[in-house]
């Protein structure tokens, strides 16, 4: 159980390499706006892989941890953001190919949840209406899986705001 041990490319089956030897997660968080849910997005330095586009907060899953644990110590490492003021509610598959997948792990922030850039992979962070998402520049994964995960998170939004 070595930490850091997911760190790696993949040569995936289906022709692209991808980071994470044991697949990767990422944390789609979403809180209440004026404009409806909004999500925190992050900014890619360019340096890193699809560098320059808006993702969540994610990376490779070490070879110890499930989805979410791997997603919330990325967003910790990232981001800042701690693990208690997160509610996860779903793990969502995004791309699986069988010998790598990444998972979305849903989660709501809590009003004491605090964000800002914890590491130099982060060139910028914003939380972005979610129906204003699609107008930024995604990471080509988050672009794909973005019309289901959205409405997911307002799905998750209204049943937080009923319950």
């Amino acid at each position: 159980m070595a930490s850091r041990d997911g760190d790696g490319w993949v040569s995936c089956r289906c022709g692209s390499r991808h980071w994470g030897l044991n697949g990767a997660a990422g944390l789609v968080l979403h809180r209440p706006g004026a404009d409806g849910p909004e999500v925190l997005l992050q900014h890619r330095a360019t340096w890193v892989h699809d560098g320059g586009t808006w993702a969540v907060p994610g990376g490779a899953r070490d070879s110890h941890e499930d989805p979410v644990q791997a997603a919330l110590r990325e967003a910790h490492e990232e981001v800042g953001v701690a693990a208690g003021h997160v509610r996860v509610h779903a793990v969502v598959t995004g791309t699986d190919h069988g010998d790598w997948r990444y998972d979305y792990v849903l989660a709501g922030a809590t009003p004491q949840a605090q964000v800002h850039h914890a590491n130099d992979e982060t060139a910028a962070l914003d939380w972005l209406p979610v129906t204003a998402v699609p107008g930024v520049p995604l990471h080509h994964g988050l672009a794909r899986d973005w019309a289901r995960l959205s409405q997911l998170v307002l799905d998750a939004a209204a049943a937080e705001r009923s319950g």
